[in-house]
């Protein structure tokens, strides 16, 4: 009698069978750094508007928010959709020139349409859109070209398109089963209907399609979301399918957590709390990942160009997101964003490519790269003379601005800090890259040396009282969540080699409840009601001599639920 094994052991016997460790799929992945994320579909047609209505904020999900049928979505956007323009090694030259070295577009999403030749399903971009043609192919071999390393976004567990009975959330259920199933943990309490689920969805379409893309385009690397949306043994079962067919590709850590090659921050992210491991952050040129005409906010290169080099200190990969337009074309705004980052790349790809995390605390006026014996320090608050990087214990043989060459002399401070003698006008207003070269591998650590501008990230802070959570990191949310009690409390550690006179202050969202915090230097304290201010929080002044300092925030009173969501500190 045959016996089936649960989704676990097989995930487990496969991977001990491929004999492909993380560490070996990775090896690009962390080499590489920057990529480019692309979310293009048949929703492109729509620009996030339909009938007179206007959609969310991701245009991709502008069926589901809009609540389209699927016969007038099929008529409107995928009837229609037929981008003559399209031209693959355009796309992917851009791509290059921006220093971007994978590239990661949407197979399928939510909507179920399939952007590739699929035999599993009819309902793909060759057999039912006019333009009869399968760009994946295109990609593919234009990356080849190129270069640059080459993979699939998979919506494995919503679909809303009416394949094998699956159907769309809001009439009845998808894969998930949100409505009528019960909700998020549905399987929980109705276990029946999982036998559904793997019929109807997983079984006839995710996994055949997963098989076909890895079979056909060879990818580098597969990228799923949203897991939450299917039981957890059905996206074992998934991640198996992709280790049997393809063992060495790259799987992001949306699919199962902890089971991944990597993970991955929440959408949108501009901050990071220090992440052990690899990971990727998938930041968008304006709020939406599918072309959204609605949405002008789009991002400028300086602010990319930092995320960048913050992600990268911290030890993370950046896939930057863009979304074409329905003709084929790349918007001109994102055309013009990849290429004011790629203008700052062509100058300091070596700070990025294959840099990792320096062994040096949190600097007061930018982030540190390093790359074997080499540091690369990215300064964002270019000083009016010294820039001092605290912390370095190991003298360095030169320094050099990276942009040119041109060397600069550098002298100790004393055992731990390490002063560099700069040009009045930076080379970059975004980003300037000072190189620092060892004939050792540099050594460092300690306690963060203070400078003229400090911002103090809570996600830095040492935590106490316990039971913290932490935001998504995206601009207003890189807070920490869950400060309920006033025996939870924040601190850190400084030091100053000279006296100094700062202006304090405080930047948080409120909570859901009301109460008091204190702010505290050494002996100075500061205690405010929280308010609904949303821009920084003044705490008054303060003189600091020369030593080590210690920087407590605690909740005086703390009544009817989350007394505040704070993101940082501030000393100016």
């Amino acid at each position: 009698m045959h016996m089936r094994l649960p989704a676990a052991l097989l995930l487990a016997a496969s991977l001990h069978a491929a004999g492909v460790s993380s560490a070996d799929r990775l090896r690009w992945f962390e080499e590489a750094r920057f990529g480019c994320f692309v979310h293009w579909g048949v929703y492109s047609v729509l620009g996030n508007q339909y009938n007179g209505k206007k959609g969310g904020t991701y245009a991709e999900h502008v069926q589901r928010v809009l609540k389209i049928p699927m016969a007038d979505y099929r008529r409107d956007a995928v009837e229609k959709f037929n981008p003559t323009k399209f031209d693959a090694d355009a796309w992917i030259s851009l791509v290059h020139r921006a220093g971007m070295r994978y590239f990661v577009i949407t197979a399928k999403h939510h909507d179920g349409f399939a952007m590739f030749d699929s035999k599993v399903s009819d309902y793909n971009v060759v057999k039912a859109a006019p333009w009869h043609h399968d760009p994946m192919k295109d990609l593919k071999a234009a990356c080849e070209r190129q270069g640059v390393h080459f993979g699939f976004y998979y919506s494995h567990a919503f679909d809303w398109g009416e394949e094998h009975g699956v159907g769309n959330d809001w009439q009845w259920n998808n894969p998930g089963g949100d409505k009528l199933l019960g909700g998020r943990n549905w399987w929980l309490t109705m276990p029946d209907k999982l036998a559904d689920v793997r019929k109807n969805y997983v079984d006839k379409k995710a996994i055949p399609q997963i098989r076909e893309l890895i079979a056909n385009y060879h990818p580098d690397i597969l990228w799923f979301d949203t897991p939450h949306k299917l039981p957890p043994e059905e996206n074992e079962r998934i991640l198996h399918a992709v280790r049997e067919a393809g063992p060495n590709v790259v799987v992001n850590g949306r699919l199962v957590r902890g089971e991944g090659d990597y993970e991955s921050t929440g959408d949108r992210a501009i901050e990071f709390p220090q992440t052990p491991g690899i990971w990727e952050t998938v930041p968008t040129t304006n709020e939406s990942y599918g072309w959204n005409p609605l949405d002008t906010s789009h991002k400028n290169p300086a602010m990319l160009v930092r995320v960048l080099a913050k992600a990268v200190s911290r030890g993370g990969n950046v896939l930057l997101n863009i979304g074409p337009m329905p003709d084929g074309r790349i918007d001109p705004k994102d055309v013009a964003i990849l290429e004011g980052i790629g203008r700052w790349m062509n100058v300091n790809e070596p700070s990025i490519r294959g840099c990792g995390r320096a062994p040096v605390p949190v600097q007061s006026w930018g982030v540190v790269t390093a790359k074997n014996r080499t540091l690369y320090l990215h300064v964002f608050d270019w000083p009016k003379s010294q820039l001092v990087i605290g912390g370095l214990d190991t003298m360095p043989a030169k320094a050099s601005l990276l942009a040119n060459g041109a060397p600069l002399k550098f002298r100790r401070l004393n055992d731990h800090d390490l002063a560099i003698a700069l040009p009045q006008s930076a080379p970059d207003p975004a980003d300037s890259v000072i190189v620092l070269e060892f004939s050792e591998a540099p050594r460092g650590g300690g306690i963060r040396l203070l400078g003229p501008t400090n911002q103090f990230l809570t996600f830095d802070a040492e935590q106490r009282g316990g039971g913290f959570g932490r935001g998504d990191g995206k601009a207003n949310r890189y807070y920490l969540t869950n400060w309920t009690r006033t025996d939870q409390s924040l601190s850190w550690t400084v030091r100053l080699n000279a006296p100094a006179h700062y202006n304090v202050a405080v930047r948080y969202e409120k909570g859901s409840g009301t109460g008091r915090y204190e702010l505290q230097i050494d002996n100075w304290k500061a205690a405010r009601a929280v308010s609904d201010k949303t821009q920084p929080e003044s705490l008054g002044q303060i003189d600091l001599p020369a030593g080590v300092h210690q920087i407590h925030l605690r909740a005086l009173e703390a009544t009817g639920g989350e007394l505040f969501r704070p993101l940082e500190l501030q000393l100016m």
